[in-house]
């Protein structure tokens, strides 16, 4: 009787404590998933037309890791939901030469331009409406983000329109397009004239793009940059 009652405490114990540890391993994966921070995805691309490079800050966090040149831009970074202020600083230095505010929303995609000349300098956020990647197609908008261009149209050298009579700071939605190598030509939309080709760009199945019309149709110093066109990959 006594070895019999031993070895059934001794079976109870090991019983409680493999409890007692599933216990604690589901409680630890409770907490887990209950630590959870909601996100938002957010890029800054750098379209003022001007030869100096900058740096990002949100909340005052550095945000790039390299200075952004016209033209440059960061990928998606994952950012918990909420209020940011976010700041544009000439590279390596703190001071802020524009300052906005941005809501991130979660499981949201965003890019925010930075815009015009340095004297003006303003901001665009736009919510990426990217949702799940088409099999067979590309999907493609187009963006004046030129502030000295008349409306503009987008189209492919083939005849296809893709977007039509944007001012600058306006843009389209997203377009599906056939995959493949694509030339496309940015248009004055009174005169039809073209104002870019982007020669031979290829567009994958599955991806999503932003053609935006940059730089100045007049330049008025040689640090302001020309009017062209680029084409932007959303990753």
């Amino acid at each position: 009787m006594i070895n019999f009652y031993s070895k059934s405490i001794k079976k109870s114990t090991r019983y409680i404590a493999f409890v007692m540890i599933l216990i604690t391993g589901l409680t630890a994966c409770k907490t887990d998933e209950e630590t959870i921070v909601p996100a938002a995805f957010i890029s800054v691309f750098n379209a003022s037309p001007t030869a100096a490079t900058y740096d990002v800050y949100l909340n005052d966090v550095k945000f790039n890791t390299a200075a952004l040149p016209f033209g440059g831009g960061t990928a998606y970074a994952s950012k918990p939901v909420g209020s940011y202020n976010i700041k544009l600083t000439v590279a390596d230095r703190i001071e802020s030469v524009i300052t906005k505010s941005v809501s991130l929303t979660e499981n949201k995609y965003y890019s925010y331009y930075f815009i015009n000349r340095p004297s003006n300098l303003d901001g665009l956020l736009i919510n990426d409406e990217v949702g799940v990647a088409s099999a067979d197609k590309a999907s493609v908008r187009f963006i004046n983000l030129s502030p000295d261009a008349p409306a503009l149209d987008l189209a492919t050298s083939t005849g296809t329109s893709l977007a039509t009579d944007k001012s600058f700071k306006q843009y389209s939605g997203f377009t599906q397009v056939a995959p493949g190598a694509t030339v496309l030509l940015i248009k004055d939309k009174v005169s039809g004239a073209t104002k870019s080709t982007l020669e031979s760009f290829t567009f994958v199945a599955g991806g999503y793009y932003t053609v935006i019309a940059r730089g100045l149709v007049t330049p008025t110093t040689s640090l302001e940059s020309s009017f062209s066109g680029q084409v932007l990959i959303h990753k």
